[in-house]
This record gives structure tokens, sequence and C-alpha cells, in this order.
């Protein structure tokens, strides 16, 4: 194919070349990025489409998946894979060749903006889950783009702060999802971060884009920028950007009803950037100031991801909003839950009555707002889920509705009167049981203001935990938030952003109909204050610049650095099912370790345990992390069933980075910790390295 490639590139012209390489208006209006082609030696259009969350297609439907984090919630890659070939297959019966996903930027500030879009804050869980999804969208003929490369960490000046990373932190904690991407999952393309990188914006940063990405890890497909994320044209073509997107102003590609130029709540304006791919590349390349040899080699990678997915013959088929779509959706949904408390209560048994309380529970929470929104064919939300099943419900907002930042779908929700806490209290005190859904309100283009749930919904949940026989707070958020009410309540379940499948998941789940098999991706701290970007240098930044002064000790690993107790540790989550695990063995063999944990379901009905297994680096001469995770595993479980649940650790996982050496293995003794979270440790083993 390299030969063949060549030879169309010597056939094109400099016109044809500069077609390949920035973005085109769409002249079907429905993709996200549009590169046309050239027809002249049967080069195919491109056409790139918007879809952590499922495919955003301009005025189409699709499958609304649950968050991204809540798919890492999972635990499971296997999911992961289900997912991301539901998506390609979606992707294509829209006729789009490239999913702009998936999103594996490392949860490091816990408000952040687009948090929801990834899969948390340890980058191994991050990777396992990425490459899955990656497999998963590209095994049915659709390109995947991992973004946004790298440490993305926040939406506050985004276009513009720079972090101050060292060397160790990016290799060790922001680089590793974007490597597995790369040299296991064979991705087609990488689309760069808006921010800047110790001091240059990533579609020029020529270190991390030809030398780390291209040349250390051989990645061979193309390289795009984010949407007006070019920051210069020389600059850009000779740091190792392929692709310069969208290629045209912001009036020319906006929606009819979205003004990308002006001001608003849901979103500010975008740069004011030109196309620096067309004219100026032209003039540059004329001018002889650019050879244009780098030109040629950014067409090739261009073709070679277009041949990669077979772009050169017919389109694949698709499918979409199919019922297995549907019941997929409803999966993720109940397989990301998160079961944070539980004091008996749940599943409901023998409950003929239930107050249901909120002041958005009568809408599905699709997700945050920005690029990731998706139009679905059908949305469920608690109110119709839960009033679906055979009790008596009654429904009370208690306060004014949350507000939801969505650009490209405003939701629905029904109208009602002004809604009063007096109301629910009384409907939560003739209940047998109270639900109150609360949520928070992320999107792209801006972080949130804090970790408190907004509104008075703290208030909404105190007083009606005052009076309920038994209150189960449902949490739709996109990540930590505080809870000062938890100790007041019977149980506590985290939902993150469900999908379409809202609210028949959440009934599932309170009716005991799936179990809640999701595990904390993120940790769940007390206050803002308990993270490592409570501080202004920190985060959002003083004077453009947001210091990483925390290095690789982010989410879990700060926690226990500091010694603060998190409110929910990272890895926790609870089950309806009970679960012993027994003392685990430790082999070895030429790739690391196997470690196989005895485990049994003590309880009296089938379970999933998540048996996690952490390193401790104790021989290396550097600070390291108490527990980094390692190696996980999830199982389905009879009740009454022991099993043998196995965990490969790789030899590598006991690497660390070394800014003169590279990565050096800590030989000598170290630790193995098998536990149920980061801070629930069953079981420790040494190892000798």
């Amino acid at each position: 194919m390299e030969r063949e490639i060549d030879a169309v590139v010597d056939e094109l012209t400099l016109g044809e070349k500069l077609r390949l390489v920035h973005g085109a208006v769409d002249p079907e209006g429905k993709a996200t990025g549009y590169l046309p082609g050239v027809d002249r030696v049967d080069i195919p259009p491109l056409a790139l489409v918007d879809g952590p969350l499922g495919v955003r297609v301009n005025g189409g439907r699709a499958t609304a998946f649950p968050a991204s984090v809540a798919l890492g919630a999972t635990w499971r890659p296997s999911l992961a894979r289900r997912f991301g070939r539901a998506l390609g297959r979606e992707a294509a019966a829209h006729g789009q060749d490239v999913v702009l996903a998936p999103g594996v930027n490392v949860a490091r500030v816990p408000t952040g903006g687009r948090n929801f879009e990834y899969y948390g804050e340890d980058p191994h869980l991050t990777a396992r889950t990425a490459v899955a999804a990656i497999d998963g969208v590209e095994s049915a003929g659709v390109g995947a783009t991992v973004k946004h490369y790298v440490a993305n960490s926040q939406e506050t000046d985004r276009y513009e702060v720079s972090a101050a990373v060292g060397e160790r932190a990016l290799r060790e904690i922001y680089l590793p999802a974007f490597r597995a991407a790369v040299e296991e999952a064979d991705v087609t393309s990488v689309m760069t971060a808006y921010n800047r990188v110790n001091g240059t914006h990533m579609s020029d940063h020529e270190r991390l884009l030809s030398d780390v990405l291209k040349g250390e890890w051989g990645f061979d497909g193309f390289v795009v920028s984010d949407w007006w994320g070019t920051r210069s044209t020389v600059g850009a073509a000779r740091a190792g950007l392929d692709v310069e997107m969208p290629g045209i102003s912001p009036e020319a590609f906006a929606p009819d009803d979205v003004d990308l130029g002006e001001a608003s709540e849901a979103m500010p304006p975008v740069p004011d950037v030109p196309a620096l791919f067309g004219e100026p590349l032209r003039e540059a390349v004329e001018s002889g100031e650019l050879d244009e040899a780098v030109v040629d080699e950014k067409v090739r990678r261009v073709l070679r991801g277009m041949a990669s997915i077979g772009r050169f013959g017919s389109r694949p088929e698709g499918e979409l909003d199919t019922a297995a779509h549907r019941r997929l959706a409803r999966e993720i949904a109940a397989e990301g839950a998160v079961l944070l408390r539980n004091d008996g209560v749940l599943p409901l048994d023998g409950v003929d009555s239930l107050a249901v309380i909120g002041p958005n529970a009568d809408a599905a929470k699709l997700g945050g707002g920005g690029s990731s929104e998706v139009s679905p064919f059908v949305r469920t939300s608690p109110v119709e889920g839960i009033g679906a099943r055979d009790v008596s419900v009654a429904v009370e907002r208690g306060i004014e509705p949350v507000s939801e930042s969505r650009v490209f779908d405003a939701g629905t929700g029904d109208a009602a009167p002004d809604p009063s806490v007096d109301d629910a209290v009384d409907a939560a005190a003739a209940a047998d049981c109270a639900v109150v859904v609360v949520q928070d309100d992320a999107t792209e283009f801006r972080d949130r203001p804090g970790l408190a749930l907004p509104g008075r919904q703290d208030d909404l949940i105190e007083a009606v935990a005052g009076v309920a026989d038994r209150t189960v707070v449902v949490l739709r958020t996109s990540g930590p938030v505080e809870t000062p009410w938890a100790d007041a309540v019977d149980a506590v379940l985290e939902a993150w952003y469900p999908g379409q499948a809202d609210g028949e998941a959440l009934a599932d789940l309170l009716f005991g109909d799936a179990e809640p098999g999701g595990r904390l991706p993120v940790t769940f701290g007390r206050t803002a204050a308990d993270y490592p970007t409570s501080d202004d240098a920190a985060f959002p930044g003083v004077d453009g610049v947001a210091r990483y002064d925390e290095g690789v000790f982010v989410g879990y690993r700060y926690f226990d650095e500091r010694g603060v107790r998190p409110r929910f540790p990272f890895g926790h989550g609870l089950s309806y099912a009970a679960f012993a695990y027994g003392e685990p063995s430790v082999t070895e063999d030429a790739d690391g370790f196997a470690v196989a944990v005895p485990v049994e379901n003590t309880g009296d009905r089938r379970g999933k345990a998540v048996v996690q297994v952490y390193a401790g680096k104790t021989a290396a001469p550097v600070p390291t992390p108490k527990r980094e995770l390692v190696g996980f595993e999830a199982a389905t479980i009879e009740a009454g069933e022991r099993r043998a649940v196995e965990v490969s650790v790789d030899r590598s996982a006991f690497e660390y980075y070394d800014e003169g050496a590279g990565w050096t293995l800590a030989t000598g003794e170290n630790a193995l910790f098998v536990g149920r979270s980061s801070r629930d440790v069953v079981a420790a083993v040494d190892v000798s390295v």
C-alpha cells in the first residue's frame, strides 16, 4: 500500500495536496470535519464526526450512550469494546468515516468541565478502557481519534493556558493512554489539545508530536488539530500537525442556530483563527519557506489512515438506534453506576409507594454540554422509568430546575408550577421510600465553579432525609461532588450522566433487576481543598500558567501521599452481593506477574467483584506513590460460588521515568497490593523485581 500511496502523492498538484490537509464545508452538512478528497485521482472525501458519548451529526439523531466516565466506572474493557463497535456502526450508518473519540485526558482537576468525557483519574484504567473502545470502533471499519493530546486538564483559559508539567509526570500520568492507543490499538488519528505545554501550543509542539508520538511510539496515522486549535502555519507544519480542522471560518462551520462567534452562557466565542493550512501554507511552500516534502508526508499520513479503514472501497454498512444498541446503552448505565453507600435499603423490597423528588427528575440526563452532545431517538427520565414499575409514585421537584449548559440539544422537561420544598417533604413523609435525584451542570468551555451541588439541592436532600422512612440519593454528576448529607441518608447511588436509558437503568438498579456494577474511576474528596489543584497556581493558573507541581501525585496518589482521607476512595463501589477474598498467590513469568485471588460470593444473589491490584515501587530511588493501579479484573460470580480471579501485572508496571535515563525498572524488593479499592487493601505481597 505504501508504494501505491507514494504514486498517488506524486500525481497530486500542490493545490490538491492542500485539499487533504485542511477542512472544508461538508456538502451534506452532517460532518463535524470534512476533507473533500480529490476526484481526479480517485481519493474519496473523509468525514469526521463528534462521538465520545454517541454520534453527533448536525441535524441527525443517534443512540445517546452514558458518559465516558460511566464507561470507565464499569472497569470492563470488554464492555468498552462493545460500546466502541456500536459507536462505529452508528457513525457508518450516518455516512461518517472517523469518530472524534475517545477522550483520554486524566481528570487532574476535579471540577474539570469535560471530565465526563474522559475515563477518570488513573492512567492504567484509562488506557485499558481506551484501547478496548478504539478496537471496537475500528472493527466497524471506522477510524477512531484519540484526544486531546496532551495535558488538557481544564476548560478555563483552555485556548492559551500553559501546563507547566515535568517530563516524569507527562510520561507516567498524562501520556500512557495515548501511547497505548498508538502502540496497542493502532489508532487512526490523534487530536492535539488547545492548550500549551511548557509554553508551546500543542499544534506547534515538535518534541511531543514528532519526537515522541511519531518517533518513539511509531505513530503512522495523521495528527489533526482540535477545531480552531492550529496556531501557526510553518511552525505547526514542521512540528508534526498533519490536518487543520475545521479549516474554515467559525461562521461557515456553525449550524444556523448556533453562533460560535458570540459569547453566551452556553459557550464563549471560539478563537478568531484563520485557515492556516490553506493559502498561507501554499504561500509558504511557493516562497521556499517550507519544503513541499513536508506537505507530502502529511498527505501520505491522511491516505494511510483512509486506507487503514478501507475508505478506498465502499463505506461499511452501519446500523442506527437498533434494539441491541438501546440495550447496550441501558447495560452500560447500570454497569457504570456506583453504589457509594447502602444501609440495607437497596435493592428496594416490599415497597408500595415511592416519592421521586428532584428538580430535574422528569428529564433524562443525556450528558454535558458541548461537542459531545447527542440527540437520541428515545429517552427515559427517572420519573418515567420508576413510574413504569408496579408501585405508587408521587413526584415533586422540591426546588427550581438546575440549568443545563447544552448547545445543540436543549433536552426536554415538563413545565411545572413553582416547586416547593414543603411539598417534597410531605410526599417523602407519606411514602415508603424517597428517591431524591440530583445533578450538577458540566460543559465544555468552562469548569464547574466548585464541588457543591448547584442550587439548593443539598438543602432539599437534608429536608427529605429528616422525614422519610428511607432515603435514596441518586447523583447524576460529571465527577466528584461534596456529599455533606451522606451519613443522614440510607443509600447513595452515583449514576453519572446515564444517557437515553437513564430512567430504565435507574429502575433496574433500584428494584434489583440489575447490579450496580461500577467502581469509582475518580476520588470523591470531602471538599475541593483535598485535591492538588486547590490553589490558584495549580488551577486555573497565574499569568496563563497552570503549575503541575504535584508531579505524579494526581488523584488517589495525592490523597495517599498527603494522608488525606477521601469521602469515597478511588475504586470504591458496593454490591448487592457480598464477597470474601482469600489469600492471593503470585507467580512470576517472562512478562511479569500473575496474581490469583480466591473470591467467594457469600451473598444470596449473583454479583460483580472487581479485583484491583496496585503496585508499590518501594525499590525506586525516587518518590513514588504508595500504591498505583497496575491491573484489575471484573468477575460476575454466582451466589455461593468461589472462584480464583486472575490478574496479570506486566513487569513494566514497576518502571518509573528517569529524565536522564528514560524508563527505568525499580529492581529489588517491591510490593503488590490486592484491594477492593485504593484504600480497602485486603492483602499485600512482596515481590522481587
